[in-house]
């Protein structure tokens, strides 16, 4: 067997063992995770990624290296936009808390899968098509744009189609039934509202992963590389979730760092080929320090609220 499909299948595997260990030790009986269990959750995976690009630096090298730690700091910098997201959507549907963990977990497995598959039709459309790139490029400026403009509160979940389609496959419980996605209800199969909701998760991650992927093909070429960057970053994606819950609204600027970040990838990638090509120190540089000084901003001038701003109106 090829070396190439073994490290695949290796890595694959290695994964999958820590998701299992994950879901049948760490969080067995569904539970409202807390911020100090969330924090050091978000520390076990954050040193795995970086365990895992120590491993990279000895085994390929230190180019691939750093192209591994910035795939994985710009994927999940980007994945923060999902955990806006992903709020809206459990408050939607009144998820209750001690559930939200593990329609993540699931959904962790469903944005490995889908996010495989695209990382590879990536990866054929460039080496068919050298031009993608400057697509790619494009396409990036264009979403970063459209980010820094668009309303933050744009997301309608009753609206998402995979609502409507899960409504014509399932029949649909009108309650949840604890942790279950499904239940038998007089000899037939019946779906929980929980299944709906992994379902608007998995296809949000995806809307996303059509901005974040290409970013990272900026970085480098290795379809591996890609794939390993993004599976450590949502794999931490969970307990970041769980450790920002309820001071999200505290990085209103954050928006506008990804913003950037997206435009400046998205620059990269069209002076790729030029004399003025980014260096990928330099990239990484500028990316960190967007992201740092939106995150400075948002706490140095924190968002006024309703009340404030009436106060100040009738004072004026």
């Amino acid at each position: 067997m090829d070396f190439e499909i073994i490290k695949w299948i290796i890595f694959t595997v290695g994964i999958l063992s820590l998701l299992l260990v994950d879901l049948g030790v760490f969080h067995r009986k569904s539970k409202v995770m807390s911020k100090k269990e969330a924090l050091s959750w978000c520390v076990v995976w954050i040193t795995l990624a970086l365990a895992y690009g120590g491993f990279v630096y000895w085994w390929k090298g230190e180019r691939t290296a750093v192209e591994y730690v910035s795939g994985y700091l710009i994927e999940l910098s980007l994945s923060v936009d999902n955990m806006f997201v992903f709020i809206l959507i459990f408050q939607y549907f009144k998820v209750p808390p001690k559930y939200q963990h593990r329609v993540l977990f699931w959904g962790i497995l469903g944005a490995m899968v889908f996010r495989g598959v695209m990382i590879g039709l990536g990866a054929a459309l460039i080496a068919q098509f050298d031009w993608i790139l400057y697509v790619f490029g494009v396409f990036l400026i264009y979403t970063g744009i459209r980010m820094a403009l668009q309303d933050e509160q744009g997301v309608e979940p009753d609206k998402n189609p995979m609502v409507a389609l899960t409504k014509k496959i399932f029949p649909i419980t009108k309650r949840f039934y604890g942790e279950h996605f499904f239940i038998r209800r007089r000899g037939f199969m019946a779906a929980t509202p929980l299944f709906v909701v992994l379902q608007v998760i998995n296809f949000t991650d995806v809307v996303f992963a059509l901005d974040s992927i290409p970013a990272i093909f900026a970085i480098t070429l290795d379809p591996f590389v890609v794939f390993t960057s993004n599976v450590f970053a949502i794999l931490g994606l969970r307990s970041l979730y769980f450790a920002l819950h309820g001071m999200m609204d505290s990085f209103h600027y954050l928006k506008f760092g990804l913003a950037g970040v997206l435009s400046f990838i998205g620059v990269k990638m069209l002076l790729g080929h030029t004399p003025y090509a980014i260096p990928l120190g330099w990239a990484l540089a500028t990316v960190a320090a967007m992201l740092a000084l939106s995150v400075i901003a948002s706490l140095v001038f924190p968002r006024k609220s309703h009340g404030q701003e009436h106060h100040h109106e009738h004072q004026d």
